[in-house]
């Protein structure tokens, strides 16, 4: 028999309870006390490398085997973003009821890339669930894709399509001197977006932030101003909801209304910060998001979905229609049956083929329900406020950024010349120690710790076991140097 059914579906029942119970209980263990003294990462040794780079198998494998290598080999060595010390980047902890989600979808093995059926109807559901948290029109479009990168470039090529029209789809972008505008603090996917679009990098104008890293919006004005002047076409302005490296959020509200004025396209990013407006407290920080033609986020950050999880939310349904649909023959809709239920999601976006990824998002929001989310994103940030409040407190660190959402931005001033150094081992011998795991940046030329506080499980008592850790460890260095 060629099939790939067991023959003996009683032994893999048997393995499917062991590995759930083993996954739910690294969760449990992860969020108590006790998971407080697993080492948050750990280096991976050579010969557990080794170990997976196998040739090609040939013939079969034990699965229970194959579930004793994740649990030996790479188990231990995950990235940790779990464990409530996990800081360094901005990713979400996930949860219970989304790693059952994710075995429910994997069970349904559904394409969400088009045709008539539920999975499809829950996603639209979701989407209009997302226009909702930041107070778009429940009638915008959207889709699920991996992540910010993705749902940042379909909303730049579909501001493209809406400012050129048509004959973009067909003769490209070449000649019609199109730009656009970000803070000069954006994440690196926003250029990535324009060099993809085959707009080019130099497209995109870097807009000059203030001291508290926000896009000056004088400064995006002028440079508007002088495009105009060139014979250029400002067709779109990426503002930023939540900073990648400090936290901060553009004034919203004013790009909106000089975007209105001018005709340009007002797209937001908001890969984590979005989820703000889930909090009454942090909601007017975000004032003007509701304005956005377009808006990327991720669900697998502050949501906590596992990944991936990202969301575009467009607007204008039909602008993402005109910048995406497909007209290939063995596609055509019906009126009804399988092919029917127009417009398929392959009609939004570039991918035909997707995952069932709407049904892990909404098992999540509908668990937990938006208000205990936007205390999650509370307590996140209330934890972010007391590690700044450390920092300050201690005459041998400087906070560089002021603590705007839950990013701590930071650093050791004391006893080296180097201090970009210093503090660039100071977070690796942290690593590598277990303790925590921050991350670096750069702030007005200096080298920062950086922490970002993310996963729901994340208490005050996991940031000040990070604090002791850095002036530990910086005492040791300090007495090896001498």
């Amino acid at each position: 028999m060629a099939g790939l059914d067991p023959d003996d579906w009683g032994s893999l029942r048997a393995l499917g309870h062991r590995m759930l119970d083993d996954m739910i209980d690294r969760l449990a263990e992860q969020g108590g006390e006790a998971g407080r003294d697993i080492p948050v990462w750990q280096p991976m040794p050579e010969a557990a490398r080794e170990a997976l780079r196998r040739p090609l198998p040939r013939g079969p494998t034990d699965p229970a085997a194959l579930y004793g290598e994740f649990q030996a080999r790479i188990v231990p060595y995950a990235l940790g973003n779990t464990h409530p010390r996990f800081m360094g980047w901005v990713h979400g902890g996930g949860t219970g009821i989304g790693m059952l989600a994710e075995l429910l979808a994997g069970g349904l093995n559904a394409n969400l890339g088009g045709r008539d059926h539920a999975p499809i109807e829950l996603e639209r559901t979701v989407i209009g669930w997302a226009a909702e948290m930041v107070g778009m029109p429940t009638g915008s479009s959207g889709l699920l894709v991996t992540g910010s990168s993705m749902a940042n470039m379909i909303a730049v090529l579909t501001a493209r399509r809406a400012v050129v029209g048509p004959e973009v789809r067909t003769t490209g972008v070449g000649g019609r001197g199109l730009v656009g505008y970000a803070g000069a603090s954006a994440h690196g996917c926003i250029p990535r977006a324009f060099d993809m679009a085959g707009l080019g990098t130099d497209a995109l104008r870097a807009v000059p932030v203030d001291a508290d890293h926000r896009m000056r919006v004088d400064a995006l004005e002028a440079a508007v101003r002088a495009d105009r002047a060139a014979g250029l076409a400002p067709f779109i302005v990426v503002a930023t909801a939540g900073s990648v490296d400090t936290g901060a959020i553009d004034d919203l509200e004013a790009i909106a209304a000089f975007c209105r004025s001018e005709a340009i396209w007002f797209h937001v990013d908001g890969a984590f910060g979005a989820l703000a407006a889930l909090s009454p407290t942090l909601r007017p920080r975000l004032a003007g998001i509701e304005h956005a033609d377009s808006l990327a986020f991720d669900f697998h950050k502050w949501a906590q979905v596992p990944y991936d999880a990202g969301c575009v939310v467009i607007r204008d349904a039909q602008a993402q229609a005109d910048a995406f649909a497909q007209t290939l023959a063995y596609l055509a809709r019906a009126d009804r049956g399988v092919a029917g239920n127009a417009p398929w999601p392959c009609d939004l976006g570039p991918d035909l083929s997707r995952g069932f990824r709407a049904l892990k998002v909404w098992m999540t929001l509908a668990t937990y329900g938006t208000d205990r989310m936007g205390r999650m994103v509370d307590q996140c940030c209330g934890v972010a406020r007391h590690l700044g409040e450390l920092v300050e407190a201690e005459p041998q660190l400087e906070l560089l950024a002021p603590v705007t959402l839950n990013i701590v931005c930071f650093r050791f001033t004391a006893g080296a010349e180097d201090l970009d150094w210093l503090n660039g081992e100071l977070v690796k011998d942290l690593q590598e120690a277990g303790i925590a795991v921050p991350s670096t940046t750069t702030i007005r030329g200096m080298l920062a710790i950086r922490a970002a506080i993310v996963n729901h499980r994340t208490r005050k008592c996991d940031v000040e076991l990070m604090f002791d850790g850095i002036l530990r460890l910086a005492r040791l260095r300090s007495a090896e140097r001498r």
